[in-house]
């Protein structure tokens, strides 16, 4: 976990300027122990002196909405696994006295609190009520507030004396229960006035390991990881979400800032109550919606661009290895021979000035050509000019290898990444020597390699080189260096389409990506 991600703690509270320019902005959750204490609430609504008594006589006649679970006491966003059923508030806080008094008399309730160790999951209780998200004031929408008498025990935190409130909501649980992981689309102060509640955060950008409902879904906002008992193997990327969570214990008092999009999982203990306040992030609040598509692209563009550079990161231990490997090896012998086998067979003048490229090649560089030459030559069929298919094992460093004609209607081998970790392993201006030592020695097996053997992911990362060497290079240079490469090809937009082609394609699995990890869309699957 960042350290700039660390749930923050203040034992006071701040000033409206302070939470407003200091604390919001950062994004970041934040605990402010004994918040709102001083609330009438506090000790009007405590079920154990008299609380439950006064909740019915203030507002047992309404009638509000419950949530009633199919999946006992876990609380699903899932419109599949529970219902809204309309209750009498006064039939809710009649159960509730019931379940106080079933409750262990041997243990006060006030000793109840939550446990780090709760196992709920494996509770055998049955479904319960939950009264969840019940609007004691509400802006956004023109709906009849139930428990709109309660305000007068509770008073909005004077840190949030400049905001605009969504609204403020009641929630409450007879027995212990759990919400299921999830963010919300605001920025939310979650106050305890009674029991306690165990809260586990996650950051927005542990968005992608909590696997997200797909966007387009009734649950968008909730993660379809079992966090209690996770399923790696439908689930894989699940593995680190521990290392990214933060747990959090709440008692009366207590006040807790999740901003929007942090997830996090909710467990209650017996008869806890809080107030929630909502309300929308300045950022929300001046995003025009006129420029909705370009943000949308903007930020796609920059997850892309991550993912990218993640799946390279994940699969450089190729090229690695490729390093290691060569390091390990009798680099000399191996060198002599790798040599030997292209030392000039012509003694002209322009074969001895080609030549002399090869000869100019540190051992390391040497070792990648022949290594690229001889990958070539022995994944791509090709025929000699008595129409025959010469052996792999045929010197690839032999003048009669360039000759041969490289077949066309070979399939384009876009599985093999070889050639990519080879590339990754090469400095650029080393890679430049290497490509113009095949472009004056074997063009045509350079032709091959582009045209042929190029995977996506080898486009990209030969792409990025090719950036990076155009930073440490004169302009003149530059233009000398593509004047030769691409000069290499019989049709040269043939050449620079294949490289583009497969740089959009590996952006385009980045895309998708993209889209599976943060929106929970899979496009290649039949049923997304």
């Amino acid at each position: 976990m960042e350290s700039s991600l660390r749930v923050r703690r203040f034992e006071g509270l701040p000033s409206p300027d302070e939470f407003s320019s200091e604390i919001e902005p950062a994004n970041v959750a934040a605990v402010f122990h004994g918040a709102v204490k001083d609330w009438k609430a506090i000790s009007r609504w405590n079920p154990s002196d008299g609380g439950l008594d006064y909740l019915e006589e203030s507002v047992g006649s309404s009638v509000l909405e419950a949530m009633l679970s199919r999946s006992g006491r876990i609380f699903y966003g899932d419109i599949r696994s529970h219902e809204r059923v309309p209750i009498p508030f006064s039939t809710f806080i009649t159960s509730c006295k019931k379940h106080l008094q079933n409750l262990d008399v041997g243990s006060s309730f006030e000793a109840q609190v939550c446990s780090e160790d709760s196992d709920l999951a494996n509770s055998d209780i049955p479904g319960e009520l939950y009264v969840a998200q019940v609007p004691i004031m509400n802006t956004e929408r023109n709906e009849r507030c139930p428990l709109e008498t309660l305000t007068e025990d509770i008073q909005t935190p004077v840190f949030l004396g400049t905001k605009t409130l969504a609204s403020i909501n009641f929630w409450m649980n007879m027995a212990h229960s759990r919400s299921s992981t999830h963010y919300d689309p605001h920025h939310n102060l979650l106050c305890v006035v009674s029991g306690c509640k165990r809260v586990v955060l996650w950051p927005p950008s542990a968005c992608s390991i909590l696997y997200p409902m797909p966007v387009y879904g009734e649950a968008s906002n909730h993660s379809a990881v079992n966090i209690e008992k996770p399923d790696f193997l439908v689930h894989p990327r699940a593995k680190n979400f521990e290392e990214h969570s933060q747990k959090i214990i709440l008692h009366p008092g207590d006040a807790l800032f999740i901003p929007e999009g942090w997830f996090h999982q909710v467990d209650s203990d017996d008869l806890t109550i809080a107030v929630n306040f909502w309300w929308k992030s300045d950022m929300m609040s001046n995003m025009l919606e006129h420029m909705d598509p370009y943000y949308l692209r903007r930020i796609l563009n920059r997850l892309v661009e991550k993912e990218k550079n993640q799946m390279l990161h994940e699969s450089f231990t190729g090229g690695s290895k490729f390093i290691e490997n060569y390091q390990l090896a009798d680099v000399a012998s191996e060198d002599n021979h790798e040599m030997d086998c292209c030392k000039p067979r012509d003694t002209t003048k322009e074969n001895s000035r080609r030549h002399g490229i090869l000869q100019q090649l540190e051992p390391f560089a040497l070792h990648v050509l022949y290594e690229l030459v001889s990958l070539v030559h022995n994944t791509i069929s090709v025929d000699n000019q008595n129409g025959s298919t010469e052996s792999t094992s045929k010197d690839p460093c032999s003048p009669d290898v360039e000759k041969e004609q490289i077949v066309k209607d070979n399939p384009r081998l876009s599985e093999i990444d070889t050639v990519a970790n080879i590339f990754s392993a090469v400095e650029p201006l080393v890679l430049r020597n290497i490509l113009l030592g095949m472009v004056h020695h074997f063009p045509r097996t350079l032709e091959a390699l582009i045209l042929h053997m190029l995977s996506p992911k080898g486009a990209e990362v030969l792409t990025r080189k090719f950036d990076e060497m155009d930073q440490q290079i004169m302009k003149e240079e530059q233009c000398e260096f593509y004047r030769q490469f691409y000069g290499v090809f019989d049709d040269q937009f043939a050449a620079m389409d294949a490289i583009l082609n497969g740089k959009e394609l590996f952006a385009l699995q980045a895309f998708k990506n993209v889209l599976d990890k943060y929106l929970g869309a899979r496009p290649d699957q039949p049923n997304s």
